[in-house]
């Protein structure tokens, strides 16, 4: 995936596995992101999200557009989607359909610094 979305013309920002809530919400206001994702392969997504949004918008930073991707059940696909997750990819889905939904979503940046 990281490749694919450098491929496309995006920064992407690696941080590796096994990340807490508070180290991707930290993440995400030093490196000022415009998208998290996430992969959540364990099966936990249901544990997972709630502190991670609550993180996010704890460092001020409920603007960022979520998306996930993993193995996340599709009857979870709503609930993870009422916690503000944007979009679910699941297995399978075609690369450029999750980019073409960032490029769709992810906010416009007006700056140029």
């Amino acid at each position: 995936l990281t490749r694919a979305f450098r491929d496309a013309g995006f920064e992407v920002i690696y941080t590796g596995l096994f990340q807490t809530a508070e180290m991707i919400a930290n993440a995400a206001l030093q490196e000022d992101v415009d998208v998290v994702g996430l992969s959540i392969l364990s099966g936990a997504h249901m544990t997972l999200f709630p502190p991670i949004m609550a993180a996010l918008e704890a460092v001020g930073r409920k603007d960022v557009l979520v998306v996930a991707g993993g193995t996340i059940p599709e009857d979870d696909i709503a609930a993870v989607k009422a916690m503000g997750v944007a979009a679910v990819f699941g297995p399978g889905t075609p690369l450029q359909t999750a980019i073409g939904f960032v490029r769709d979503h992810a906010p416009t940046r007006t700056d140029t610094a």
